[in-house]
């Protein structure tokens, strides 16, 4: 068993992925001689050609949601050549520790989660009554039972500035210019979407200034991000779902400032050190801030919120709808002066 070698199984939301960079800072300041592989879906992966402490990045191509049982023990029994002394298993499924096990790892980090037994030969716990931040959860499986938990290192994606630059080309950007990035997108669910005339309203008022404002996101962005182009009266350029991720994390590198809802890009800003707005409307700034001293978080916080609900229980969305841009525009000025 080799122990200058260990297998992290990822989490499958960029945001996640993003925030387990602090968990792969904290195992290579620890042990800089070991080689850590990285085990993730398609939608996450791509991540770590902007991680330097991952040596090998290994495609997990299974559909999201799917057991696929078959794929997984595949997978791990590929990898047992690799020796692994340790694994580390982020996600808490059942399915997710398979390639784990399967490859032989000598000491299986993780939670419990679905009743893991023997997939998991080390199992951790949450202090109890605690209420740790998901990057917390994720630090304390690298550290031994019993030590206190670490100030996290924000997480620090390495971008490719030049392949932004030429990216920024190819969609006609000035990057002389002052350059506004928007999120509107958010995986999750509606309720953690900031209207279409709220960012259309930030993007015409950094339009008069004479900043570009750009739109990043996924393909299931595109119908908001056209909303928000069409709103704004064509005062953005419009790129949701015409970037891949590694695109867009070279492109954001590039803005002046970001501002996002709650979301994968959101982390990715805020570990580009971007001046950033985060708004938040069902889900909880003290659960999965962005960890960044540059970025400042803006929610209503009414008595019904954080729900943590994908869509609003109360079928009004107030927690979004009645945060005014121009508080949104009043704290990106006030993270632009500081930066």
């Amino acid at each position: 068993m080799s122990a200058a070698r260990a297998l992290i199984v990822g989490p499958a939301w960029v945001g996640d992925m993003v925030m387990a960079h602090s968990l792969f800072q904290l195992l290579k300041a620890r042990h800089p001689d070991r080689v850590l592989d990285l085990i993730a879906p398609p939608a996450t992966l791509p991540l770590a050609a902007r991680m330097p402490e991952i040596a090998d990045a290994i495609v997990l191509a299974v559909p999201h949601g799917r057991l696929a049982l078959r794929e997984r023990l595949r997978l791990g029994r590929r990898l047992r050549e690799r020796d692994y002394a340790q694994a580390y298993i982020l996600p808490r499924s059942y399915k997710s520790a398979l390639p784990a096990w399967a490859s032989g790892a000598g000491r299986r980090t993780a939670y419990l989660g679905e009743a893991r037994y023997g997939l998991i030969n080390d199992i951790r716990r949450e202090p109890a009554g605690s209420r740790l931040k998901t990057v917390d959860r994720f630090l304390l499986l690298g550290l031994e039972p019993g030590e206190p938990l670490p100030t996290p290192q924000p997480p620090r994606l390495v971008a490719d500035r030049e392949a932004g630059r030429q990216c920024a080309e190819r969609f006609g950007i000035d990057t002389d210019t002052p350059l506004l990035a928007l999120c509107p997108g958010a995986e999750y669910g509606p309720a953690k979407r900031w209207p279409a005339r709220h960012f259309a309203h930030l993007a015409r008022s950094y339009t008069k200034r004479g900043w570009q404002v750009l739109l990043l996101g996924g393909p299931h962005d595109r119908g908001i991000a056209q909303s928000i182009h069409d709103l704004s009266q064509g005062a953005c350029i419009n790129l949701a779902g015409h970037t891949t991720l590694l695109e867009a994390v070279d492109l954001m590198s590039l803005a002046t400032a970001v501002a996002s809802n709650d979301s994968g890009l959101m982390h990715i800003a805020a570990s580009l050190h971007k001046p950033l707005v985060a708004v938040f409307g069902s889900s909880d700034p003290n659960h999965t801030p962005p960890l960044d001293d540059r970025a400042l978080t803006v929610t209503l916080g009414l008595p019904c919120s954080p729900c943590f609900a994908r869509t609003c229980p109360q079928g009004h969305l107030r927690c979004l709808e009645d945060l005014a841009p121009e508080r949104v525009e009043e704290a990106l000025e006030q993270v632009i002066r500081l930066s």
